[in-house]
């Protein structure tokens, strides 16, 4: 055999051997990966007092694998505040399940799950909010990022998308009026399942651009003596069409066996995106937010108690997304307690990703 048919044979064996082995499951990519992050600058003025941050606030990392069509593993690994040491910064496993998608209609997931509650908690990305900060309904009244050990059943049929969770509870000792259930959350670490949170959320999609549905949360939270049952109830709608957008949030939260018996709140945003119009590439969006929430709206002693966490809130700013992926951010605000007329105001800049 020449050298010229000896180069076509391993040649011809080389191809064979590609397109067998290309045949495998396991030579064909399965795992995923991903994140997003944010860095801002905050200014703030409260009756003279100022403060200026810049802050370089999350960097998160999606790590994904699909095991078959129907098997996967989903997680997301946060650190924020870019530094981790001694009570600063935060490292934290804020997702990490398996994922059975048997039909559209119903899927299972077990592991570190996010509740099902409001617009943001399960979408939080910051390209998909105004306002460089996360609006305080959401930090106040739903605790995003909300997360922690559990199942889930959940499924899309006929417009409608639904998800029931079964998760660790709270930690009632560690409510307050000023944070209401915010610190009494266990974020998946040892979780004490003595009394387990039931929590439902339901969406309609089916009408052109518009979100719109409810959750109901419940748990007999955890405490050294009484337990403490809460409620949390909360209707939201999302509205995107012709560059008009319309996002609206109202929540609840009752409370039983305790000196807070009522937390409540709600934000209102409308933008518009200017692209059309001035006919550019980049999403350019304008936006107004109204907002107020009280997380001891209604205590047992009542009366200046109730005024000091009552807050009003209004913002406007801007949004500009030079790619879906990529966002600049730029807001101003003020908000002042029923109590005070002291107001505080808030000078906001933000850099955001997500791939």
């Amino acid at each position: 055999m020449n050298l010229n048919k000896l180069n076509i044979l391993i040649l011809l064996l080389a191809f064979s051997f590609v397109e067998c082995y290309g045949q495998f499951d396991f030579f064909e990519s399965k795992a995923t990966i991903g994140g997003y992050g944010e860095m801002h600058y905050n200014y703030k003025n409260n009756n003279g007092a100022t403060k200026n941050t810049l802050d370089f606030h999350r960097f998160v990392v999606f790590v994904g694998y699909g095991f078959t069509e129907k098997w996967s593993f989903k997680s997301e690994i946060e650190i924020e505040h870019n530094y981790v040491s001694d009570g600063e910064g935060e490292l934290s496993l804020e997702q990490a399940y398996l994922d059975y998608h048997f039909r559209d209609y119903l899927g299972f997931q077990a592991g570190i799950i996010l509740v099902s509650a409001g617009l943001i908690n399960e979408n939080h990305e910051p390209t998909l909010f105004f306002g460089v900060e996360r609006p305080n309904y959401s930090k106040y009244i739903i605790p995003t990022t909300w997360f922690g050990n559990g199942f889930a059943i959940y499924g899309n049929y006929s417009g409608f998308e639904y998800k029931l969770n079964f998760m660790e509870g709270l930690i009632g000792d560690k409510f307050s009026l000023n944070n209401a259930i915010r610190n009494g959350r266990q974020k998946g670490f040892e979780s004490d399942a003595s009394s387990m949170m039931y929590n439902l959320k339901i969406d309609y999609t089916n009408i052109l651009g518009l979100k719109i549905g409810g959750s109901a949360t419940y748990n007999n939270s955890i405490s050294d003596s009484l337990s403490i049952p809460f409620a949390l109830l909360e209707v939201h709608a999302d509205y995107r069409q012709n560059g008009l957008i319309l996002v609206g949030e109202y929540g609840n939260i009752n409370y039983s066996n305790h000196k807070l018996l009522k937390s409540n709140g709600f934000y209102f945003d409308v933008g518009y995106d200017l692209s059309n119009l001035i006919n550019v590439d980049w999403k350019i969006i304008p936006f107004g937010r109204y907002s107020r929430y009280n997380t001891a709206s209604e205590t047992e002693n009542g009366g200046d108690e109730e005024k000091m966490y009552d807050i009003k809130e209004w913002m406007f700013g801007i949004t500009i997304l030079p790619i879906d992926n990529i966002v600049l951010k730029a807001d101003y605000s003020q908000n002042k307690s029923e109590l005070s007329s002291i107001k505080t105001e808030f000078i906001n800049l933000g850099i955001g990703y997500r791939f």
